[in-house]
C-alpha cells in the first residue's frame, strides 16, 4: 500500500541562520508537507584541515524532528561551486575512494536522526554521453572482457558499434549499485531512492529493471523548463503524464514518486524561463498521483542565495511566505488527507494499451545525425516524439495508456486478448524481441506498427529486404520509403480516414495481409498499398509505414488519428470503464482503481470552459472530491470544467 508524501526541497548553504532554517520547516508543516530532500554538500561539511563540521545540516535535521518532516538525504560529494547537477561518475580511483570516505562520514553521522527517511545516492543520474576520462576508459575495457557475445550478428554484415552506449547503460547501473553498497555498509537496509532526469532524452541510459534490485523506490525530476523541450506549454500536462508513466513502468513492483517537480520561477537558468501558475502546480501534482506515485517533492522550498540558480525555483516568496503555488499544493494535500485511505489503496488502471519504445532506436537515431536539411522525423528525438504523439492522442480520448521500454513489457503471459502494443516509428527492433512480438500477436494481441518501425536491428543493419524477419507476422514487406514533404495526406479505406503524415511514404508488397489503404500518384500509375492488416494466430497486426503519429503532432490536430484509434482499438476501448464520449483535444484524464469503483483526474488544457461527457460501460455514481476553478458535475456523466482546471472525481459502483 502506498504512503502518500508531498513536500518541497530545503536548500541548505552557508550563511543561513538557525532561525531561517527553522522557519522553512515550519512552513512545510503549515502546508501539510511531510517530506523534503536536502543536498548534503561535502564542500559545506569537509573542512580544509580535513575535519568535518556538520552543524549547519544538523540544524536542518533537528528542525525536521521538531516539525515531523522526513528527509531524503541526497549525496553531493565535493564538486565545483558552479556544478549545479553534481557528480555523475567517479573521475579516478582516487576520486572513488574520496567518495567512499565522504559516504562513511556522512552516513554514520546522520543515520540516527529520526527525521532521516532515506538516501538518494546521486542527483539526477544520466549524462548523455560516456565521460572521457581514464577511469571510464579502464572500466569499459574491463567490461568488454566480460560482455556476453550475442549469437545474432546481423547476418555477418559489418555494422555500427554501439558498445559505448551499452557500456554507459551498464556503467550507470554499476555506479548506483556501488553507491548503494557503500551506504548500506554503514546503514544496513536503509531506504535508497534515485531521481533520473531529462527522461525523454536520457532514458536510453536507464536500465530500470536492474535498478529495482537495489532501489527501495524510483523517482525522477520533471522540471518543465529544463526537460520538456519537445512540448509547448499547453502540452506540459500530457508531458508530465508521459514522464510519470515511464517512471511507473521502470519502477515495476517497487514504489515511485516524483522527486523533483518545478515549484517556482527560473530567471536565468534553464532552457525556457517560466513561472508555473498555481493551476499548473495542481495539474502536475494530481497527474503524478493519478499515475500511481507515492507523491512528489517540489524543487524547491527556499531559493539558494548565491551562484547559478540564485533566487530561483522556490515555492516561498523572498519574504518566506507561501506563494500562490505553495497554497495550491496545500489544497491538494488537504484533499488527500481527507481521503487518505482512498488514495493510498488505489492502483493504476490497466487499460491494456501500451506505447513501447526501444533504447536501440534512440541510440541509432543519435548515431545517424548529420548536418543538413532536417525534419523532425529524422532529427534526434523523432522516435520518442512519435511515441509521445500516440500517447497524446490516446490521452485526448481519455485512455490511460502505459508508456514503457520494450524490455519492460511482460511477454510471458499465455493470453493477450484485449491487449494492444503500439510501435510508433521505433526504427530498431532488437532481435531478442522478434519471437516475443510474434508470440504476443499469436496469443491474441493487437500490434500497431507505423513509421519506419523495424527498419533496423540493434546494430543499425537494415531489416528491409527479402529477409525481413516480420514478413509472416506483418503479412507484408516494404517495397520502398519515399521522401514526400513535411506534411502530406494518407488516405485509408478501412477505416475511411485521411491522416496527416510526415516526411516518408512507405509502400507495401502484400503476402497474407489485406490492404487498408492505397496511394495513386500519376493518373496512369498503378495504385500502391500504403497500409495493411494481417491476422496472425489469434491476433492482428495493423501496419502503416508512414509517420502518422508525428504527422498528427506536427499538424497540432489528432482528430483523424483518434478516429483511426477508435476503429483499430475498439476491443480494448470497449473494456475501459471510463472514457471521453468523444475526442477532447488538450484534455488529460488519468484513472485509478479503488475497492468499489474508480478515481478520475481530469485536466483541461483546452483554453476554454468545456462540458465533458464521459462514456462508461458500468453504472457508476460520481462524487466530486476536488475542483480548483468551480467545476461541477452537471449529471451522472456530464462534467463542466473550466480552462486550466483540475477535477478529481470518485466513481462508485451501484
Amino acid at each position: 500500500m502506498k504512503k502518500m508524501m508531498i513536500g518541497a526541497e530545503v536548500f541548505i548553504e552557508p550563511g543561513q541562520t538557525p532561525e531561517e532554517i527553522d522557519l522553512w520547516f515550519k512552513r512545510l508543516k503549515e502546508c501539510g508537507m511531510t517530506i523534503t530532500r536536502i543536498r548534503m554538500f561535502e564542500n559545506y561539511m569537509h573542512q580544509p584541515d580535513g575535519s568535518w563540521n556538520f552543524e549547519l545540516f544538523d540544524t536542518a535535521f533537528k528542525a525536521g524532528e521538531k516539525y515531523g518532516v522526513k528527509i531524503f538525504a541526497n549525496l553531493f560529494p565535493s564538486t565545483e561551486f558552479t556544478d549545479v547537477g553534481g557528480f555523475k561518475f567517479p573521475k579516478s580511483e582516487e576520486n572513488l575512494q574520496q567518495i567512499s570516505d565522504y559516504i562513511r562520514h556522512l552516513v554514520n553521522h546522520f543515520k540516527d536522526f529520526s527525521s532521516l527517511y532515506g538516501w538518494v545516492p546521486i542527483n539526477e543520474p544520466g549524462s548523455g554521453e560516456l565521460p572521457d576520462d581514464d577511469f571510464s576508459r579502464t572500466a569499459m575495457a574491463e567490461w568488454r572482457k566480460s560482455e556476453i557475445t550475442n549469437e545474432y550478428n546481423s547476418q555477418g554484415f559489418n555494422t555500427l558499434d554501439f558498445s559505448k552506449e551499452r557500456f554507459l547503460l551498464h556503467h550507470n547501473t554499476w555506479f548506483l549499485s556501488w553507491l548503494t553498497d557503500q551506504i548500506h555498509l554503514h546503514h544496513p537496509n536503509s531506504i535508497i531512492h534515485v531521481n533520473n532526469h531529462a527522461i525523454f532524452q536520457h532514458v536510453a541510459e536507464y536500465d530500470f529493471p536492474k535498478w529495482r534490485n537495489f532501489l527501495t523506490s524510483l523517482g525522477g525530476s520533471a522540471h518543465v523548463s529544463w526537460h520538456f523541450g519537445y512540448f509547448s506549454r499547453q502540452q506540459y500536462a500530457v508531458a508530465m503524464s508521459a514522464n510519470a508513466e515511464i517512471l511507473r513502468s521502470g519502477a515495476g513492483d517497487i514504489p515511485w514518486l516524483m522527486t523533483e517537480l518545478q515549484g517556482g520561477n527560473n530567471t536565468y537558468s534553464s532552457f525556457a524561463p517560466m513561472c508555473p501558475t498555481k493551476e499548473e502546480i495542481a495539474q502536475w501534482l494530481w497527474i503524478t498521483i493519478g499515475v500511481g506515485s507515492e507523491g512528489s517533492i517540489f524543487w524547491c522550498l527556499n531559493p539558494r542565495r548565491s551562484g547559478f540558480e540564485a533566487g530561483e525555483w522556490a515555492m516561498l516568496d523572498y519574504q518566506d511566505h507561501p506563494s500562490d503555488r505553495m497554497l495550491a499544493a496545500a489544497a491538494v494535500i488537504n484533499t488527500i488527507n481527507e481521503h487518505t485511505a482512498l488514495f493510498e489503496q488505489s492502483t493504476v488502471l490497466d487499460a491494456g494499451i501500451h506505447i513501447l519504445y526501444s533504447r536501440e532506436s534512440l541510440w541509432i537515431e543519435k548515431a545517424l545525425q548529420i548536418k543538413g536539411t532536417m525534419y523532425e522525423g529524422r532529427e534526434q528525438g523523432g522516435c520518442m516524439k512519435s511515441a509521445l504523439a500516440w500517447f497524446e492522442a490516446l490521452t485526448e480520448l481519455g485512455v490511460h495508456a502505459s508508456f514503457k521500454e520494450i524490455g519492460e513489457f511482460d511477454f510471458s503471459k499465455d493470453n493477450y486478448e484485449t491487449q494492444t502494443i503500439v510501435l510508433a516509428h521505433q526504427i530498431s527492433l532488437p532481435s531478442k524481441y522478434w519471437d516475443r512480438l510474434k508470440s504476443f500477436v499469436k496469443l491474441g494481441g493487437k500490434l500497431i506498427a507505423e513509421g519506419l518501425t523495424a527498419y533496423y536491428d540493434e546494430n543499425a543493419y537494415t531489416l528491409m529486404g527479402r529477409g525481413f524477419p516480420f514478413r509472416d507476422l506483418f503479412g507484408a514487406a516494404v517495397k520502398e520509403f519515399k521522401v514526400v514533404k513535411n506534411l502530406f495526406a494518407i488516405k485509408l479505406n478501412t477505416p475511411e480516414t485521411e491522416l496527416p503524415a510526415h516526411l516518408w511514404r512507405g509502400t507495401l508488397e502484400l503476402e497474407s495481409a489485406t490492404a487498408a489503404g492505397y496511394f495513386k500518384g500519376e493518373e496512369d500509375a498503378e495504385a500502391e498499398v500504403i497500409a495493411s492488416r494481417n491476422i496472425y494466430g489469434k491476433g492482428e497486426v495493423f501496419w502503416l509505414p508512414s509517420l502518422i503519429g508525428l504527422g498528427s503532432g506536427i499538424s497540432g490536430n489528432y482528430t483523424q488519428l483518434t478516429k483511426l484509434i477508435r476503429e483499430e482499438l475498439k476491443i480494448s476501448l470497449y473494456h475501459q470503464p471510463l472514457l471521453f464520449a468523444k475526442h477532447q483535444p488538450h484534455m488529460v484524464m488519468k484513472t485509478l482503481v479503488i475497492s468499489n469503483g474508480y478515481l478520475t483526474i481530469i485536466v483541461n488544457k483546452s483554453g476554454s470552459v468545456k462540458n465533458i461527457v464521459l462514456k462508461t460501460n458500468v453504472l457508476l455514481h460520481p462524487e466530486l472530491l476536488f475542483a480548483n476553478r468551480s467545476g461541477k458535475l452537471s449529471s451522472a456523466k456530464d462534467i463542466l470544467i473550466h480552462a486550466e482546471e483540475t477535477m478529481v472525481i470518485k466513481w462508485i459502483n451501484h
